[in-house]
């Protein structure tokens, strides 16, 4: 996995988990909601860029 890429994904899940605890605080069902499906995508992502360097060794 490329650092770049690395970063991004790190980057994604900490706005995923303020979003989570902002709508929390907030009451905000939707922005919770936002907030882990910002997750998810990033624990994809990063799945994703495993196999990848997998297949490269």
């Amino acid at each position: 996995m490329g650092l770049d890429d690395k970063l991004g994904n790190s980057a994604d899940d900490l706005k995923g988990k303020a979003k989570e605890a902002t709508g929390k605080a907030t009451d905000d069902e939707q922005l919770e909601a936002e907030g882990k499906g910002d997750q998810a995508k990033s624990d994809v992502k990063q799945a994703g860029e495993k196999v990848k360097d997998a297949f490269k060794h």
